[in-house]
């Protein structure tokens, strides 16, 4: 090991030592030691002119960048003021415009201008002058000029603001005054701004008298003030508001090449108000706009001079310290080579990489810590071994040989070479090694150097990454619903299962128009490649927000049946971690067609239904169309005997066609009454009267209650409200419940026939409120049917409504049902319960009691939401 390290050392030492050492011992004593006086002071010297130098090249650049910095400034500075400038005159001519539309009188000028001035610090008065040079109104503050005009003042014909009032008049524009001096010496300006009438007319003129200080204040930003000095000034260098810094003196400033520090800059600028908006007037001039800067230092002797010493004082220190340890530097030399070795040793040795270090010929010639302790090798037993190496499996020689092979000529792999590696203990792992070549101080190659990783684990859990993946795409591909995944706002598909490709082709690349339609749309003018259409929203929010569902109809095609299809939305974010959409659609043509096969007979059994229900009361409607045709026979009959007789006048015969007539008519209605309850339709919600639909089914079915001598009583309570239902299907219902009531009392027996005091069915409509979820109670309209029957059975009352449950011996038990269902589909409700006596120790059953509820609704719902 000490022969290794010695041959390290000399390797690193430079060539040129041994050349510098011979020179040095060919010189004489008296030589060498004027060679050790004369290096440190050419080093002093040459030290102090790098010095001067860098101090002036600092000077002159740090002059520029503050010349730069100035400039900059005041650019920004006059585009600062002259936006204010610019706000003000648009709210002084909004007021103008105000007042020459008539909006504005004088009080209300005096409101506008106290909100303008309040929220303006510069603005100090606004006067309006009419078109005679009188002033109409003035709203003045204390520091303002204009403090003595008072109102119906004229101006002076011979003051600048008459001058600026007359060129306004000619021109009709806003314009800037030129700036003068208050009695106090601030500087002042005003803006004058015309008031137009109708058709362009001139009605006089708005005066804003502004400061100029204010406008320094307020119009430029405090990190410029605090920067400089800034000033207007006159065309004759007269100030007219703002502090300017003084100037640096003559000593001063000779200094200033030293530092760059001391020397003071400034800027000029003219400031035009009116920006050649107008024709100048005589004495009509810009303002300048000054910006000075501070003065940041004061001097350099005291402190550059003692910086310069000192500095100078410690490099003659550093070269004589230098000089008397110049014979310990070779010694000092070889400490920091040691110690640099062992520091890079040690920085190898904890790298988790394994290093291996190879010659041109393919021996090993180092290997670091990590590596013996991946192989379970020691260092002895892998340095100077030729492959085959020991750490190489038996039977992967030949390919890790022609490997190697490779590596030695240069062409390795960039990505590095996956490889088993047999440790010590036999057991095996993988490995991916990486191969550079070695060169040394000279620029020659010595070698090779490979850095191996173990990436067992890794390959692991990217074997079963890879596993996952294939399960998780077969369970896609084997769902019966379409999944596919695109990027938000665009139909481009990322991803679609073996249903999608089925139902839409296996070509397809984008999302169908069906879909496309129910994904957001990007932001205009951007791809999603440049910004998210919702970049900067909650997405988790978004991301657990419910789906999005909707029923697609797909009609038939040559190759494809029709589908129904429920297409749900869902967000999520994807692989590339931009936000995608993924659309599942399930296809429920059965489901659908199911339904309607449904609906279709349950329309059939509504109208088997009433058909039934006609059955039953025919010999009813029968005994109730034979009274009028039994009527319209006998008047018949009596005209026609006493026409042969001659005993009968004109008058006698036109009342007897008249009875005959009506009775034609009662019958013509039963039949009409009829003919429209069995009559099927397609259903038709309406506008309609509960009372009138009652009173119709009452109207109906009160034959049949007549008929099984039961007394049949109602009450609709007055102005109730119009509902949108389907009168022939409520109608039905009603029938249904009365025509059951009546059977009830009939097959009861509790009562005689005889005794119809007792036989009583009542019916009643009324306004309720019914509280049908945990929201606010709903308005609606009840009708209930009571009678006097036995009531239904406790054990049978919860299954009344199903269907084909019937208590009666001839039933279909179709009837309840089917009133149930109609009630629902107009989103009521429709219950039963019993009646009882009251009484505490013999309670019992007196009767039986059906009630439906419907709701009122302001409009009519969509035919899809009709019932069948």
């Amino acid at each position: 090991m000490s022969s290794k390290k010695t041959f390290a050392m000399e390797q690193l030492r430079p060539q040129w030592r041994p050349q510098w050492r011979a020179w040095w011992r060919r010189q004489s004593p008296v030589r060498q030691d004027r060679y050790a006086m004369i290096a440190p002071i050419v080093t002093v010297l040459l030290f102090l002119l790098a010095l001067f130098l860098t101090i002036g090249y600092l000077r002159i650049e740090e002059a520029d960048r503050e010349r730069d910095n100035l400039k900059r400034d005041l650019d920004y500075s006059q585009i600062q003021l002259r936006d204010r400038l610019q706000d003000r005159k648009e709210q002084v001519l909004q007021v103008a415009k105000d007042i020459g539309r008539g909006l504005i009188d004088t009080s209300e000028f005096l409101n506008q201008s106290e909100t303008l001035v309040s929220t303006t610090p510069e603005l100090l008065a606004v006067v309006w002058v009419n078109n005679l040079r009188h002033i109409r109104s003035a709203y003045l503050t204390t520091g303002a000029y204009t403090m003595h005009w008072t109102r119906y003042t004229e101006l002076n014909p011979e003051s600048d603001a008459a001058a600026l009032y007359e060129q306004i008049r000619q021109q009709k524009l806003p314009l800037y005054s030129a700036p003068y001096f208050s009695p106090d010496g601030r500087g002042l300006i005003q803006l004058q701004v015309p008031i137009l009438g109708s058709g362009n007319r001139f009605q006089g003129v708005l005066i804003a008298e502004l400061s100029l200080e204010g406008l320094l204040q307020h119009g430029i930003s405090i990190d410029i003030s605090k920067k400089y000095s800034i000033a207007f000034t006159d065309h004759s260098h007269q100030r007219l508001a703002g502090v300017l810094s003084p100037k640096a003196s003559l000593a001063e400033g000779s200094l200033s090449w030293l530092t760059g520090l001391n020397e003071q800059h400034q800027y000029v600028a003219d400031f035009e108000l009116n920006n050649s908006e107008r024709t100048p007037i005589e004495g009509d001039a810009a303002l300048q706009l000054i910006l000075r800067g501070y003065r940041t230092s004061q001097g350099f002797i005291g402190s550059a001079l003692r910086l310069l010493v000192a500095a100078l004082s410690l490099l003659t220190i550093w070269m004589l310290i230098a000089n008397w340890q110049h014979t310990r530097r070779r010694l000092h030399t070889q400490d920091a080579l040691l110690a640099e070795t062992n520091f890079r040793r040690a920085m190898e040795n904890s790298m988790p990489t394994g290093m291996r270090a190879l010659d041109m010929e393919g021996r090993i010639t180092y290997v670091n810590a990590a590596f013996c302790q991946m192989t379970q090798w020691h260092e002895s037993d892998l340095v100077g071994c030729l492959p085959p190496y020991v750490y190489w499996p038996a039977e992967d020689t030949k390919k890790l040989e022609l490997t190697l092979k490779q590596e030695l000529s240069g062409n390795s792999s960039p990505g590095g070479v996956e490889m088993q590696v047999l440790r010590r203990d036999g057991k095996r792992f993988t490995a991916r090694m990486y191969v550079s070549p070695l060169v040394d101080a000279r620029g020659k190659q010595t070698g090779w150097m490979a850095s191996m990783t173990d990436i067992t684990e890794p390959k692991r859990i990217r074997e079963e990454l890879e596993s996952s993946y294939e399960r998780f795409i077969t369970i896609l591909e084997g769902l019966d619903a379409s999944i596919s995944v695109s990027t938000l706002g665009s139909k481009r598909l990322l991803f679609a299962n073996k249903t999608y490709r089925q139902w839409f082709g296996d070509d397809a690349q984008d999302q169908p128009d069906f879909v496309a339609a129910m994904l957001a749309a990007p932001t205009e003018g951007n791809t999603i490649e440049d910004v998210d259409a919702f970049a900067g929203l909650p997405l988790g929010d978004i991301e657990d927000a419910p789906s999005e569902s909707k029923e697609i109809y797909l009609p038939a095609t040559t190759h494809k049946p029709e589908r129904w299809l429920d297409v749900r939305v869902r967000y999520l974010n994807w692989v590339d971690g931009h936000l995608a959409q993924m659309v599942i659609a399930n296809d429920f043509t059965a489901k659908h067609h199911a339904e309607a096969f449904a609906a279709e007979q349950a329309a059939r059994a509504q109208a088997s239904s009433r058909l039934i229900t006609m059955g039953e009361m025919a010999s009813s409607v029968a005994h109730e169309l034979n009274q009028p045709l039994a009527a319209i026979t006998n008047y018949c009959n009596g005209i026609v005997s006493r026409i042969h007789n001659n005993q009968i006048s004109n008058e006698e015969l036109l009342l007897t066609i008249e009875k005959t007539a009506r009775q034609a008519q009662r019958a013509g209605h039963i039949i009409q009454r009829i003919r429209s309850f069995v009559t099927r339709s397609a259903p038709n919600r309406v506008k309609s009267d509960v009372g009138l639909m009652v009173s119709e089914a009452i109207d109906l079915v009160g034959i049949e209650v007549q008929r099984r001598r039961v007394q049949l009583t109602h009450h609709t309570a007055p102005d109730l409200p119009s509902i949108y239902v389907d009168p022939i299907l409520i109608e039905q219902v009603v029938v249904n419940l009365i025509k059951n009531a009546a059977e009830s009392i009939d097959s009861g027996g509790q009562y005689s026939p005889k005794d119809m005091a007792k036989r009583v069915i009542q019916v009643r409509v009324k306004r309720r409120a019914m509280q049908m979820s945990a929201e606010q109670p709903l308005d609606g309209i009840e009708c209930t049917v009571e009678d006097t029957g036995p009531g239904v059975p406790p054990e049978v009352l919860a299954r009344i409504f199903d269907a084909f449950f019937s208590t009666k011996s001839d039933g279909m038990g179709i009837g309840l049902n089917l009133c149930r269902s109609i009630i629902e589909s107009h989103q009521g409700r429709l219950t039963a319960e019993n009646l009882y006596n009251g009484k505490l120790n013999d309670r019992s059953i007196t009767g039986c009691r059906f009630s439906f509820w419907l709701p009122l609704e302001t409009q009519p719902q969509a035919a899809s939401d009709l019932p069948d």
